[in-house]
């Protein structure tokens, strides 16, 4: 069939001129009758000429009757097409024939809304970006404009709060750079067994230093090893410890502790905060969502980050309750 396929398609190929695939059927039919018809003319020598002319302006009608609801779709098609150029992607084609052009039809409005959220979320990354910039670069401005007017003096303090700004610009950039390569298909994994207890005490000990004013209790059984990229999953807990601290009270005490379930090492990440509202459990993983207790400067980057990390792993990130509890789940 292939083989008889690829035969047609070197045939020439006539009525490609022909802007109306209506009228291209009414042509295939009124051709076809005619030779049909000088077939017969020839093979047995007579040919009504009356009723031969009756014939094929009834075909090319009939053609065209039942070609109207062939084509609604292909022109609806060529409508939405030239809307979605424009940037309204809100077009969608009715499809109600079960054939090639019916099929095409459910294809493209498939298309139609993947574009629509597509350019969704770009708009929604530019603007989030945007604003997530203007932060700590207004701050950081204040802070130098302060100092060479005389205001403030170049003291540590000072110097500190410029650099927590620094510091949050380029963890921006990070996040955004480590999206593009998760995007693009190009980060790669360097697996190897790791030692659970001293990842997990390096990126407490990260925590204690952004995060002074909280605890840190950790709860690793000894010996426990994942197989894992260290730096990739020590970025993961980073973010859920760093996320914990912030969104916990002040002075509240953040949880880490690491278990074995079936074969799979498991991770959790806990603090006394009011917890993510069911309804944004979901959501709360998605890039730039916070939830409604963001706050403290996230970018809302990071847990994206995070499932993705999990993702690539095999592994599993969910919202436990009552909220306030992250749960990692990585195969042993």
């Amino acid at each position: 069939m292939r083989r008889v396929l690829a035969l047609l398609d070197l045939l020439p190929r006539p009525l490609d001129s022909v802007r109306s695939i209506k009228l291209k059927l009414g042509i295939v039919i009124v051709v076809s009758g005619c030779v049909s018809f000088a077939y017969f003319r020839y093979a047995t020598g007579w040919l009504p000429p009356r009723t031969t002319l009756m014939a094929l302006v009834l075909g090319l009608l009939t053609s065209q009757l039942l070609a109207h609801g062939m084509t609604s779709p292909l022109r609806e098609m060529t409508s939405a097409a030239r809307s979605m150029a424009s940037g309204d992607y809100s077009l969608r084609v009715r499809a109600t024939s079960v054939d090639e052009v019916g099929q095409l039809a459910e294809a493209f409005s498939v298309m139609a809304s993947d574009l629509a959220a597509a350019d969704q979320q770009r708009r929604e990354l530019i603007a989030n970006v945007s604003h997530e910039l203007r932060t700590p670069i207004s701050a950081l401005q204040a802070v130098l404009e302060n100092v060479v007017d005389g205001v403030a003096q170049p003291d540590a303090a000072t110097m500190r709060t410029a650099l927590a700004q620094t510091e949050r610009l380029g963890r921006l950039v990070t996040e955004l750079l480590d999206l593009s390569k998760i995007d693009a298909g190009v980060l790669s994994l360097n697996r190897e067994p790791l030692p659970v207890a001293s990842l997990v005490a390096d990126v407490v000990a990260e925590a204690s230093v952004s995060a002074p004013t909280a605890s840190f209790e950790v709860s690793v059984p000894d010996g426990l090893t994942v197989l894992a990229d260290g730096e990739r999953l020590h970025q993961v807990l980073v973010n859920l410890v760093d996320n914990a601290a912030r969104h916990g009270p002040t002075g509240g005490l953040v949880t880490v502790s690491a278990s074995t379930s079936a074969g799979s090492v498991v991770l959790e990440v806990r603090d006394e905060g009011p917890g993510i509202a069911p309804a944004d459990r979901s959501r709360i993983f998605e890039r730039f969502t916070r939830g409604e207790r963001a706050g403290g400067g996230g970018t809302g980057l990071g847990l994206a980050i995070a499932r993705w990390v999990v993702d690539l792993h095999g592994g599993t990130i969910a919202v436990v309750d009552p909220g306030s509890c992250i749960r990692v789940t990585l195969p042993g």
